[in-house]
């Protein structure tokens, strides 16, 4: 009977250990989201303590959110106590667009390659939806629908490894896209641009495919630096 008790007690131990990890992945995720998507701008201080009593819960899934956080980057300790939401440097920008084209490059190289016929549908439809909330002005979904775009043509290469690879980078490429398809015009020119992928997959132009994406990913790389030297981040 008392060894059974112990196995009770061992078993709600792991249980609300469990639970307390899972609170604290829950506030991480959700902080990390804000600040990909601007919610939470760079420079914002947040504070254990007051986010602890904002959201309603104890201060240790916080702080094992907040350490995380910090070992991802996002964010930095403060001299004086608490933490800031970190900002992107010209060097941060240009060594992850230089992987993203390296990468992604070869994905759509790869994609010209092994694609069907029947799997260009999809693309076709994804750029006819940009365009039509292009149009309509509603650019805090382009985002999305981007990233729908890139996630089907990288698919195509047939390559997990490959695709890992890139998923990896995805919620840094997240930030990134976020900032510049908020610009119509730079949000025109990144739908042209798949227009110009989507034609060369379908003559299997693996060379024409891959230039196109690298020179799409440098003018992408050129405007994040641009909103940075500007503040318009």
């Amino acid at each position: 009977m008392k060894n059974k008790h112990k196995h009770v007690v061992g078993i709600e131990r792991l249980s609300s250990l469990a639970e307390r990890k899972s609170l604290g992945q829950h506030v991480f995720e959700n902080i990390k989201q804000a600040i990909i998507k601007g919610e939470i701008p760079s420079g914002q201080r947040l504070v254990e303590s007051r986010l602890a009593e904002t959201l309603g819960i104890s201060r240790t899934p916080i702080r094992e959110a907040i350490q995380k956080l910090e070992r991802e980057g996002y964010l930095g300790k403060r001299p004086r106590g608490g933490f800031v939401v970190q900002g992107l440097d010209s060097l941060d920008i240009e060594e992850t667009f230089g992987i993203r084209s390296v990468l992604e490059g070869y994905a759509a190289r790869l994609a010209a390659i092994k694609h069907e016929e029947s799997d260009l549908e999809p693309l076709e439809t994804q750029i006819r939806i940009f365009q039509q909330h292009l149009e309509q002005d509603e650019l805090e979904i382009l985002p999305d629908i981007n990233t729908e775009f890139h996630d089907m043509l990288y698919a195509l290469s047939k390559s997990p490894r490959l695709i890992k690879m890139i998923n990896d980078l995805r919620d840094q490429i997240f930030r990134f896209r976020q900032m510049i398809l908020r610009d119509a015009e730079l949000a025109s020119m990144s739908n042209a641009d798949h227009r110009q992928m989507l034609e060369h997959i379908k003559r299997r132009d693996a060379e024409g495919v891959e230039k196109v994406v690298r020179e799409h990913l440098m003018r992408g790389q050129s405007a994040v630096i641009r909103f940075i030297e500007e503040d318009r981040i």
